[in-house]
């Protein structure tokens, strides 16, 4: 069966609906992060990558607040949503990982680990939904939570020591991405949304000082 296209919106309709809005304002972020971790300004990219994470959380929160959202808009947006997961989630931590090693092949095999799992575990997540109000595996957006907290160590340690906490922690939160572990949607949470922005801020300022 088609639909009518005189009954369909405009593709670019929805770029007007709030959180879908907020959701390529975190795509932005990514590209950002994306950039400085090829040029090797890892503490520019770890700014973006946590407000690329800061977006996606408050798009869901704005999302939820918002009255007269049709179920086209919902289905629009979550699709939008895990599509840009894989680049902001995926790709961009591949790339970090690369970047940081010099682009020397061994490091491709993290790489492909990171943005395998993340391709697997959105795809797993497409078709069974949460189960009991919680995540099978580690959400992803833990992974750069996490990630632009361990990279404070770069500024302790050794570039060579530094690499391999970065190779180990990447491949091992994309382990448990498809783990059959039990987590909570802390993005579901209005508290935990305010607290994401206070760490965001709080890295923001820190990898900023940083850059000066």
């Amino acid at each position: 069966m088609t639909i009518d296209s005189k009954k369909q919106p405009t593709i670019l309709s929805f770029v007007k609906d709030l959180p879908n809005l907020f959701s390529l304002a975190g795509l932005a972020c990514t590209l950002l992060a994306i950039y400085f971790s090829i040029i090797g300004v890892y503490y520019a990219a770890m700014i973006g990558i946590i407000w690329a994470v800061g977006f996606d959380w408050a798009d869901g929160l704005v999302a939820r607040k918002m009255k007269g959202r049709t179920g086209t808009d919902s289905a629009f947006g979550g699709q939008l949503d895990v599509l840009i997961d894989i680049v902001s989630y995926g790709v961009t931590p591949a790339i970090l990982l690369m970047s940081y090693g010099k682009f020397e092949p061994i490091f491709l095999i993290g790489a492909f680990i990171i943005l395998s799992t993340s391709a697997i575990r959105l795809s797993y997540f497409s078709t069974f939904g949460l189960s009991d109000s919680k995540y099978t595996g580690l959400a992803l957006d833990n992974n750069s939570i996490i990630l632009v907290f361990i990279f404070i160590l770069e500024s302790f340690v050794s570039e060579g020591t530094f690499t391999i906490i970065l190779y180990i922690s990447a491949v091992t939160l994309a382990a448990l991405n498809v783990s059959q572990i039990k987590t909570p949607k802390l993005s579901g949470n209005p508290i935990n949304v305010y607290i994401l922005a206070t760490y965001t801020i709080a890295i923001t300022i820190f990898y900023g000082w940083k850059l000066v």
